[in-house]
């Protein structure tokens, strides 16, 4: 058996007698079928992109087959096997002929599907129903199915497309699990090794290359969670494969268990069961995805560890696989316990070192408080020019939040369902995340070419219960500016709830530097009087994402702190930005909407403020992000509703130029100092200042000082 021993299948056959809830999805699924037992074979010829009528046909039909196929394996009834074989020779009467896919994809077409791709999906899907059902058919039966369908796609799949075969990239997964997969069922050693090691067997491309390089230590996706998670179902299967078929090869111990690191990190990246919406991330897709699923079952199976039985718990999907059983009873017997998701630095790149995504976590419940700091790589593509940018949650929301794609997944009126335009020209762009723009200008000016080459340098990060702290520096992202950005979250005794924004310029000649903060919620007040546009507005530029973000209200700070506060559902957050340069400088408020030169109305209509300085040399923007207060429109009260910091400065110490040290006055006469060494040390090294004639010590690199 291609994904099972023959032990587990005779488990699994008595188990689907037995009452459970293996046994409720089986007969749940077993109605499915048996409806589409009761309609017409349909395989239709290709003729719609993704989205369209005949792209989701064949997409429902390798699900089908592969659902007959776990029936049959389950109770061995005739009529499963024989859809399969009836489905699977209508493709091989067809498929021989067929052209490239009339509205092929540029980069790797599809004969059935637009793209390869969804070519290699089908195979993934389709050589386990017929592994199932393969010793109930006639050898001619399979002999049309097999050099009909299946020899002429993997041939199609793997030496006719070594662009894709041999590409270290998320497409070459599924291309080689497609053809690994089938080489193991139709008894081709040959196709397996290409697959694990490249068309030419050296090792330069293939599945082990893939966990060498498209993996962390960590076990971090270079292109982030959303094509973590799409990646993942291809590695997983074909791992256990490899692992039922040639046990020796010890796959899951590969790299120090590096897949099952992926299994457990594409959970971790995640807040209130949705995927972090970092790059190119459609931000409706969470833990339940049908790819963790079934990464969630096989951790279970070959570590046993019982937090991820909670999240199977929330995934409310049982797979009808050997080790979907042992999921399914352990639940049963309520095994499952909390999964511990906690703060931790997800290094990126092949060695852990070009960046990381840091997770910060405080008040571990469901509606925790979490904050990201994107210092990772470009993500290849599917990256995003915003280095140093950041997202926050808190009551099981995004608050201040990342665009993600500008796409709309399988709506064949947006484009086919594909990337939109507004993808490059919106999305990606730097101006449409939480991090520094320069002259208007996105990083490596969005070239994707040259971003791929530099990557952060995270200086050091720091979890204690009350004070968490991540610092990183970005060196190459523009020719004449470098910046360093600290983020410290805080959850204080006192009960205040903030997150501390220092963002270090040095910039070689003047600049326009922009630093934008996108929010959920609705606008309450600002100290800035604004100069609102209520009759005409324009867009804030012309190009590198400017041009779609109309300029609705802009005006001069001038206390030099600018807040913004706003509500989202029951809870307040204020945003406060200082700004010191070298020389005096004009720090202007803006105030903008995503949404202009969008005739096809595209893009979702965010907001966000921006401030906004033109400055030389070292310029430093001090920010502070409040959790606050209480709405409750059903009981007609509102709590705190006023942002509690009084001033936030950048202060001297007496005597230690390798502290800094920043005050934060708070109403009721609660005062902080938020004190950082300015170089990397030791956890448990400790460094003295002074301050207004007392002595402070950090321990490590940062400390948070009640005064």
């Amino acid at each position: 058996m291609l994904l099972e021993s023959n032990e587990q299948v005779e488990q699994m056959q008595a188990a689907a007698t037995k009452p459970g809830s293996f046994s409720r999805e089986f007969e749940n699924r077993r109605s499915a079928i048996d409806a589409a037992l009761m309609q017409p074979i349909n395989v239709p010829l290709p003729a719609d992109a993704g989205g369209g009528y005949t792209h989701e046909v064949h997409k429902k039909n390798y699900a089908l087959i592969r659902d007959a196929g776990r029936l049959y394996l389950l109770s061995q009834e005739k009529k499963y096997a024989d859809l399969i074989r009836d489905i699977l020779t209508a493709y091989a009467e067809m498929y021989p002929s067929l052209p490239l896919h009339p509205k092929q994809k540029e980069q790797s077409p599809g004969k059935l599907f637009w793209q390869s791709l969804n070519e290699a999906m089908w195979l993934v899907y389709s050589i386990q129903g017929y592994d199932a059902v393969k010793e109930a058919l006639t050898q001619s039966e399979r002999d049309k199915i097999e050099n009909g369908v299946f020899l002429p796609m993997v041939k199609y799949l793997s030496d006719e497309s070594p662009q894709t075969f041999d590409k270290i990239h998320n497409h070459g997964t599924w291309a080689v699990a497609a053809v690994g997969m089938a080489g193991y069922v139709l008894d081709k050693p040959e196709w397996v090794e290409k697959s694990l090691y490249g068309l030419d067997k050296s090792g330069k491309g293939g599945f082990m290359r893939q966990l060498d390089e498209l993996f962390s230590p960590e076990g971090y996706y270079n292109e982030g969670p959303y094509y973590q998670r799409f990646a993942l179902l291809p590695f997983v299967m074909f791992a256990k494969a490899v692992d039922v078929n040639e046990p020796d090869r010890e796959i899951f111990e590969y790299r120090d268990g590096i897949l099952l690191k992926a299994i457990t990190t594409t959970i971790e990246l995640s807040y209130n069961g949705l995927f972090f919406g970092i790059n190119d991330a459609i931000k409706d897709k969470g833990i339940d995805t049908i790819e963790l699923v079934h990464g969630v079952t096989v951790a279970y199976n070959k570590t046993g560890e019982k937090g991820l039985l909670s999240i199977a718990k929330i995934q409310n999907q049982i797979l009808l696989t050997g080790d979907g059983l042992e999921v399914a009873q352990a639940l049963d017997e309520g095994l499952e316990e909390v999964y511990p998701f906690t703060s931790k630095a997800y290094g990126d790149g092949i060695s852990g070192d070009e960046g990381a995504l840091v997770v910060l976590r405080q008040n571990q419940s469901s509606d925790h408080q979490t904050l990201v700091f994107k210092a990772t790589s470009q993500g290849l593509g599917h990256g995003h020019f915003d280095k140093l940018s950041w997202l926050f949650f808190n009551d099981g929301k995004e608050i201040v939040y990342d665009y993600g794609a500008a796409r709309f997944l399988n709506v064949e009126a947006k484009y086919g369902g594909h990337y939109l335009a507004e993808n490059n020209s919106y999305a990606k762009q730097t101006i449409a995340h939480n991090t520094l723009v320069v002259d208007e200008i996105s990083h490596f000016n969005g070239n994707t070419k040259e971003g791929n080459k530099y990557h952060p340098e995270v200086i050091f990060t720091e979890f204690d219960e009350r004070l968490q702290v991540s610092v990183a520096n970005m060196q190459n992202a523009y020719k004449d500016v470098t910046f360093k950005r600290t983020q410290a979250m805080v959850n204080s005794e006192e009960g205040l709830i903030f997150i501390v924004d220092v963002l270090d310029v040095n910039a070689n000649g003047e600049h326009q530097l922009d630093l934008p903060v996108h929010f959920n919620g609705q606008f309450i007040d600002t100290s800035v009087d604004l100069a609102a546009q209520t009759t005409t507005q324009k867009a804030l530029g012309d190009n590198n994402g400017y041009q779609h973000l109309w300029l609705q209200a802009l005006g001069r700070v001038k206390n030099n702190l600018a807040r913004v506060t706003w509500l989202q559902d029951s809870t307040f957050y204020s945003h406060s930005t200082s700004v010191t340069a070298e020389k005096q400088v004009e720090h202007d408020l803006m105030m903008v909407r995503v949404g202009a030169n969008d005739p096809n109305f595209n893009l979702i209509a965010k907001q966000a403020l921006v401030n906004r300085v033109k400055a030389s040399g070292n310029v430093q923007f001090l920010s502070v992000l409040e959790v606050h207060g209480e709405y409750n429109g059903s009981r007609e009260y509102t709590l705190d509703s006023k942002s509690s910091l009084v001033s936030l400065e950048n202060t001297e110490v007496d005597s230690n130029e390798i502290v800094r040290v920043f005050k934060l006055d708070f109403t009721n006469d609660v005062s902080y100092l938020l004190a950082l060494a300015d170089d990397a040390k030791a956890h448990d090294q400790e460094t003295q200042f002074s301050y207004m004639g007392k002595t402070f010590l950090i321990k490590g690199n940062a400390q948070l000082i009640r005064l």
